[in-house]
């Protein structure tokens, strides 16, 4: 079996080391040995980004947010379902992973930073949907989702708090997306809650296979 290739660790701010690999044309970020994302396992982001921006109805001059960069395909995914007259704020907490974007794999979600209706915010995502708002749609690809696991602060993020906070920096009819690696009703009790009209997907990783991850498309009728 070929080997592992390492190409770079980072250190996410209060939490654990990202390490990122490559392995032919894979490449793997790990941490305290769990693979937080592979390149090979990216259906279920790109329906988040596609299926959040097509909720919006098509409307003009969108300003959309990105909670996590990644290996760049919920960007992609977005980029590709976004008018021309969007703009494309992507938040990532970590600068070695939009450097490792540039450097190493941007090539795979053919470089989504090289667009030029792409800003990134380095920084957590939280700050950026209250200080550079309001959004058309926020699309949270962050840690694990709702049951985080590289950092307990993102559980701000997704608690009544921090939606609430998301709903009030949406635009009407605006589009919460919220991508999870696993299903969670109290999450899902939590959205509504806060006001939000919600449908909860489940979507295979691979979409044609794999395990099953869920997504939200909370709804800001009010």
């Amino acid at each position: 079996m070929i080997p592992w290739e390492f190409l770079g660790e980072a250190v996410v701010p209060g939490g654990d080391t990202l390490r990122l690999t490559k392995r032919n044309d894979e490449f793997s970020i790990r941490t305290e040995g769990y693979e937080l994302m592979n390149s090979r396992a990216h259906g279920s982001e790109e329906v988040l980004a596609k299926d959040g921006l097509q909720r919006l109805g098509g409307r003009s001059d969108c300003r959309i947010l990105i909670g996590g960069l990644g290996m760049g395909y919920t960007l992609r995914a977005a980029l590709d379902n976004a008018r021309e007259d969007a703009a494309i704020t992507v938040a990532e907490l970590v600068p070695e992973v939009v450097e490792w974007n540039r450097e190493h794999y941007g090539h795979l979600a053919g470089h989504p930073l090289k667009d030029p209706r792409v800003s990134v915010f380095v920084g957590d995502v939280g700050n950026a949907i209250k200080g550079e708002g309001p959004w058309d749609a926020i699309l949270l690809d962050v840690d694990n989702g709702p049951d985080g696991l590289t950092r307990s602060g993102n559980d701000r993020l997704y608690s009544k708090r921090g939606l609430l906070s998301a709903k009030q920096n949406l635009t009407p009819g605006g589009i919460l997306g919220v991508w999870s690696a696993h299903a969670d009703p109290v999450f899902t009790k939590r959205l509504k809650e806060c006001g939000f009209a919600v449908e909860e997907v489940h979507v295979k990783a691979r979409l044609k296979r794999g395990g099953k991850h869920t997504l939200w498309f909370a709804k800001k009728t009010k």
